[in-house]
């Protein structure tokens, strides 16, 4: 046990944007919200998975829709709370003991720290992917045969809601449309789910993870290609391309971004191209018409010096980046694992093939 203070949040921000790859939400935005909340409370604590009980009962809370979205329609600020305390009623349970990020990203590794920190709970560290997936029923609870709902769902207006479902496929369908008709976000608390469940289907140390891999980004105290060999040790990577992005195609449809970033090659990579395929989150890389890269592995953008994370929504040209990858939890590699999240799920006719084969010469045409 340990608690989060002002720096830790910045780092996890940081960290947790770049598993977001490419989703998951602003980390600017998501950092303020946090250290505003402890500013008011405090410092969160943070407990790992051994520390909890198995009857402790958690709940988390996160945001659902197209990032983009989030640029403009800031969240009111008492959503995050007023949705996890629907939901906690709605079960009769008159204490959750605390609550935990459903998956990786800028905003959504940081609402936990608000509830947390408001209700005076603890943060467990874990989470339900490992990284950020766009839909409800990508997560690794699922994989353990967890119900997404009872669900909660609530927008900045007020409006709430409790969904019960047949299946969570059928959970990410009623409250996509939900979120769409809130106008293309909103606030939900999903995966209600006791200490043996997050010990037993969780992704483990996921904040400390982004904790570890924001101080490796934020540092200023070594050199560019250093920094770079760090970060590619700690997460185990690989450096896939080294670009300027010359063309974004974007659009919102159905509650997600959906689009394409076209990247010229620079240095090593002259003469090259790199496409990256979106769907929130980075799906596909391409480069020169060959898959290097595919979801569920991670796919992470990031600024070609600072090596800052870049989100979908603010892909642009001239951008410079890097195009690093990483493995996904072993969980995700499983038969059940590739059918939720792999290519094939979102459309690319493509067998999945683990990163660190395709690296070795191992290649899949898109």
């Amino acid at each position: 046990m340990r608690y989060l203070d002002a720096e830790a949040i910045e780092n996890i921000a940081i960290g947790a944007a770049f598993l977001g790859t490419g989703g998951g939400g602003d980390p600017y935005i998501g950092k303020m919200m946090a250290l505003s909340a402890i500013k008011e409370t405090g410092p969160v604590q943070l407990v790992s998975v051994e520390e909890i009980q198995d009857a402790d009962f958690f709940i988390p809370s996160a945001m659902m829709g197209a990032p983009s979205v989030l640029v403009e329609k800031f969240p009111k600020g008492d959503e995050f709370v007023r949705v996890f305390d629907k939901l906690s009623r709605y079960l009769g349970i008159d204490k959750v003991t605390g609550t935990y990020p459903m998956e990786a990203g800028g905003v959504n590794s940081m609402i936990p720290i608000v509830v947390a920190a408001k209700l005076g709970i603890p943060l467990v560290d874990c989470d339900g992917m490992g990284r950020a997936f766009p839909e409800l029923q990508m997560t690794t609870f699922n994989l353990g045969g967890v119900s997404a709902t009872p669900m909660a769902i609530t927008d900045e207006k007020g409006n709430i809601g409790i969904s019960e479902t047949i299946s969570n496929k059928w959970t990410e369908r009623l409250a996509r449309v939900q979120t769409v008709e809130m106008g293309a976000s909103s606030l939900i608390s999903i995966y209600p789910s006791t200490g043996k469940q997050l010990k037993d289907h969780g992704v483990h140390n996921i904040m400390t993870f982004s904790e570890k891999i924001g101080e490796i980004i934020r540092s200023n105290d070594v050199e560019e290609t250093v920094k770079l060999d760090n970060l590619l040790t700690l997460i185990d990577g690989i450096e896939l391309f080294e670009g300027k992005i010359v063309d974004v195609i974007r659009r919102v449809e159905g509650g997600f971004n959906f689009g394409e970033a076209t990247i010229e090659g620079l240095n090593k990579d002259v003469d090259t191209e790199m496409n990256v395929f979106f769907q929130n989150e980075n799906l596909i890389a391409e480069k020169d018409g060959k898959a290097v890269a595919m979801t569920p592995d991670l796919i992470c953008m990031v600024d070609l010096e600072t090596l800052m994370p870049v989100t979908t929504e603010a892909l642009k040209y001239g951008k410079r980046v890097r195009v690093l990858a990483l493995p996904c939890d072993k969980k995700w590699r499983t038969d059940e694992g590739i059918a939720t999240v792999g290519p094939k799920y979102f459309g690319y006719a493509l067998d999945y093939v683990p990163v660190e084969e395709l690296a070795a010469g191992g290649r899949a045409d898109v």
